[in-house]
């Protein structure tokens, strides 16, 4: 099989530096890649060349759009093709101001779907798998297009107790720690001065949950991550915050909770409340859509089975 891309620079791009990437592919998928000017030529069983063509000319789209290509962008492809999930998430995109991002995993596809059509989704899953990530891309872009005059992005500071005021510093440092990835994920979607600018006058506002009480979240698109730290109490409240024109966003992964053994977790009972209430999506993510190192899926993987085994022992 034979495959002709138009830009070099962008194929550059696809087969790495020393044809690493290519290598990489050949490796999951047993076959063999030659690479000479803008032709790629695969080599290998039939269902396996399909495969790999198909990987190639996804990884060639991604740095078409000007995104680099990394070993997850490698794995993700290999996945979807494997599953056949490509048609799935091939007409689903989110268009930030610093870069388009698309789904890589079935359940990635029905998430972006869910948040872009209901009011308010619940993201449950492991750690890795894109559900704060893809939350911050859709609320950006409705931003960015004026679909919304606010971003909120909240976190449950759990490790200080909510006490802040416990903490050094003005309230920025004190809550900046707990909301890193929050701006983590802002950056790779918004250039700085934009973020700045917009947190100066408002359009972007990340605060810790504790603060969301006695306020009505009106025309706006809000977060709550690590949702699986917040208490009974604190999640309905937020939940209740909502105001008209605004969408919620919930995420969280319901086996890593910092809570006291004996208080619930709010996450695991909006789960169990609002699983069938119209204009509520829920969405569950698996190890098999954890979309940073491979070794983190293996990891989670792991957990799960010794979780399921120690479950397993405790029955009579």
């Amino acid at each position: 099989m034979a495959l002709e891309f138009g830009d070099n620079a962008v194929l550059a791009r696809v087969v790495g530096p020393h044809n690493r990437h290519l290598a990489e592919i050949e490796r999951k998928l047993s076959v063999e890649i030659a690479h000479r000017g803008n032709r790629l030529t695969v080599k290998g069983p039939a269902h396996a060349r399909a495969h790999a063509g198909q990987v190639l000319r996804d990884l060639y789209q991604h740095a078409e759009r000007g995104n680099d290509v990394a070993n997850a962008d490698i794995d993700s492809a290999v996945r979807l093709g494997l599953e056949g999930a490509r048609s799935s998430g091939d007409g689903i995109s989110v268009a930030t101001p610093k870069r388009i991002i698309r789904p890589r995993t079935k359940n990635q596809a029905r998430y972006l779907e869910a948040l872009l059509e209901n009011d308010l989704v619940l993201g449950l899953g492991p750690a890795g798998t894109g559900k704060t990530y893809l939350a911050v891309a859709v609320g950006v872009m409705m931003l960015a297009r004026g679909q919304v005059e606010r971003l909120i992005l909240s976190r449950p500071a759990v490790e200080a107790g909510e006490r802040l005021g416990f903490l050094p510093g003005d309230m920025k440092e004190k809550v900046d720690p707990y909301l890193q990835p929050l701006y983590d994920a802002l950056r790779d979607m918004l250039p700085a001065e934009q973020i700045e600018r917009r947190m100066e006058i408002g359009e972007i506002e990340v605060a810790p949950l504790a603060f969301m009480r006695g306020r009505t979240l009106a025309n706006c698109f809000v977060i709550l991550d690590e949702a699986q730290n917040s208490t009974t109490q604190q999640m309905k409240m937020f939940l209740t915050r909502l105001g008209e024109n605004a969408r919620m966003a919930v995420t969280g992964d319901p086996t890593q909770t910092d809570l006291p053994l004996a208080q619930p977790s709010g996450l695991n009972e909006a789960r169990a409340i609002l699983g069938n209430v119209e204009g509520v999506a829920l969405v569950e993510f698996g190890e098999e859509d954890v979309v940073r190192h491979p070794l983190v899926r293996r990891i989670v993987r792991a957990y799960a089975a010794h979780d399921a085994s120690r479950t397993d022992k405790r029955r009579p």
